[in-house]
């Protein structure tokens, strides 16, 4: 180690908005990769189905990647592993559910055969070159989550990833507080604690309350009951299958990834689930609706889940109605509300009876803000850098630190790409990295950019009118009328005055600049977009996209 030894902090994204997390660590020739997880698309990212972390800067670095170290097994901590792994080569550590549920991913990649998994254990330390990892058990609303002790050249760093303190977990056994007292008292030099909740006073309520809130919901009941929450709370399927259980009711699964979960769960011993209790969904009818329990997907009222296909009527098997209960077992994630009244109102016009009171059916899985106290006065770092969360929590979560006592200057918010670098002196913004998102359409990854949007916006506003027209450039003349093609615009039929104007307009205008001696086809497009354009938007204040498709004859 030099005197002048620096390591790298780089966040690649995580810290501008919910999801997609992944932080880099860099130690001269060895880097480590913490986390890498999708985000779910902005209702402006019009056929975006995901997006994932931008990696180029690691790309140009694969030779110093050491491997990805997966805190848990959240969409938006191991979504982009096998997008990852497309690009560059590593090895992953997860613990045993992680690793279970990435498998299943990567299987639907074709990747499983070729990826190399390795079976981490809170307790346990690996080491990458430079970089030494101990992992700690912490609480989360799944299993299996862990914390991460980083030994560096330059001093120790505590990442907590996800985390809730849950005296009275699920199938599981406290955090370990102990450990994490032992380690602040080693000396911390950096604190990344997870800031979802920094916004929320006091203690976060154990997954245990909800039993009496589930053994009230099902006694007596005489409809089915359809609970939707998200697929990876193992915890939250486990009580839905307990009170089943109580209440003699067999249990039918659907949503894609619920069954991906529910299954990878259960064969790693993280669900009890007894003999004879799931029955397959086309099975239903066989059994009165005080026989039954639904788990589904869809709580955040997603247009592809199986949730809202069952309330637009559009599910292949499962219909809705009077003698159904449906529990949103989850809170909305921001920017979802609209999605999840629109489901509720649906399920109200069928006569569905709702439960949507987070208070009642759901508990979070991160901490708040007295337990976030807890973690700092535990771990004592001298610096701090909140992470996980919307950018106003992670300023919520600095301000929390400083009535904790940390100087000001001691605390740094992270930005995409911008580059923490620590050594024994300190920690400085140094430079930036190429970061940001990449947006996945399909099987195309990174071809929808901020262009294509923008046009995908246009059309979807104000539609499209298409001009072809057959150019006869040696004599400057049209050979025939342009025809006016449009999608989305005005209804045809109804409008053909107005087709047939822009038409003869459309004429107009090509000959103008044909007689200024104008046969360069770009240009001609060009000034045909801007002048028609004009004249559609002084006529029905309307601005579609105009496509000129010009066939050049000469003779």
């Amino acid at each position: 180690m030099t005197k002048n030894s620096k390591v790298r902090i780089i966040p690649l994204g995580g810290v501008d908005g919910i999801g997609m997390n992944i932080t880099v660590l860099e130690y001269e020739n060895d880097i480590i990769v913490i986390d890498c997880g999708v985000s779910f698309p902005e209702n402006d990212m019009l056929g975006v189905d995901l997006v994932i972390p931008d990696i180029t800067y690691l790309q140009k670095n694969a030779d110093k990647v050491r491997g990805i170290i997966l805190t848990h097994g959240h969409e938006d901590h191991i979504g982009a592993v096998p997008y990852f792994l497309k690009q560059i080569k590593t090895n992953i550590y997860g613990t045993r559910l992680t690793l279970g549920i990435l498998e299943g991913k990567l299987s639907e990649h074709g990747m499983l055969k070729s990826s190399t998994l390795i079976e981490i254990k809170a307790g346990e330390k690996t080491d990458f070159g430079s970089f030494s990892v101990e992992y700690v058990h912490v609480n989360h609303s799944i299993p299996d989550a862990v914390a991460l002790y980083i030994s560096t050249p330059v001093g120790k760093i505590f990442h907590t990833g996800d985390f809730k303190i849950d005296f009275t977990p699920i199938g599981s056994r406290p955090i370990d507080l102990g450990r994490i007292a032992d380690i602040g008292n080693k000396g911390v030099k950096v604190l990344m604690c997870d800031s979802t909740n920094a916004e929320r006073p006091g203690y976060t309520a154990s997954e245990k309350t909800l039993a009496a809130s589930f053994d009230r919901i099902f006694y007596n009941l005489e409809k089915r009951v359809v609970i939707a929450t998200f697929s990876s709370n193992v915890h939250r399927v486990q009580q839905i299958i307990n009170y089943s259980v109580k209440y003699n009711r067999k249990v039918a699964i659907t949503g894609r990834s619920m069954l991906n979960v529910i299954k990878a769960a259960s064969r790693l011993g993280y669900i009890d689930i007894p003999d004879g209790l799931i029955i397959d969904i086309t099975d239903m009818k066989r059994y009165s609706p005080n026989q039954l329990t639904l788990i589904t997907t869809g709580s955040q009222g997603e247009p592809m889940s199986a949730l809202y296909r069952m309330a637009f009527g559009e599910h292949p098997t499962i219909s809705l109605g009077a003698n159904d209960l449906v529990i949103l077992s989850a809170s909305a994630i921001p920017g979802n509300e609209k999605l999840i009244t629109k489901i509720v109102n649906e399920l109200c016009k069928r006569g569905v009876e709702v439960i949507n009171d987070s208070n009642e059916v759901h508990v979070t899985g991160h901490a708040c803000c007295e337990e976030i106290k807890l973690i700092h006065s535990l771990v004592k770092a001298e610096y701090f850098i909140p992470v996980h969360g919307e950018y106003k929590h992670l300023t919520r979560h600095a301000a929390l630190a400083k009535e904790l006592g940390m100087d000001g200057s001691h605390i740094f918010i992270p930005e995409a790409g911008k580059v923490l670098e620590l050594s024994k002196r300190g920690i400085r913004v140094n430079g930036s990295v190429e970061a940001g998102q990449i947006m996945v359409d399909g099987y195309g990854i990174g071809d929808v950019g901020s262009v294509v949007l923008r046009d995908r916006k246009h059309l979807s506003e104000d539609g499209i009118i298409i001009v072809v027209a057959n150019i006869d450039t040696e004599n400057r003349e049209l050979l025939s009328p342009p025809e006016i093609v449009s999608r989305g615009f005005v209804y045809v039929k109804e409008s053909e005055a107005l087709m047939d104007e822009l038409g003869s307009t459309s004429a107009k205008i090509i000959y103008k600049y044909l007689d200024k001696g104008v046969t360069d086809m770009g240009t001609l497009k060009n000034k045909l977009k801007d002048e028609l354009g004009s004249v559609v938007y002084s006529k029905i204040k309307r601005n579609p996209m105009i496509l000129p498709i010009f066939t050049k004859t000469v003779v």
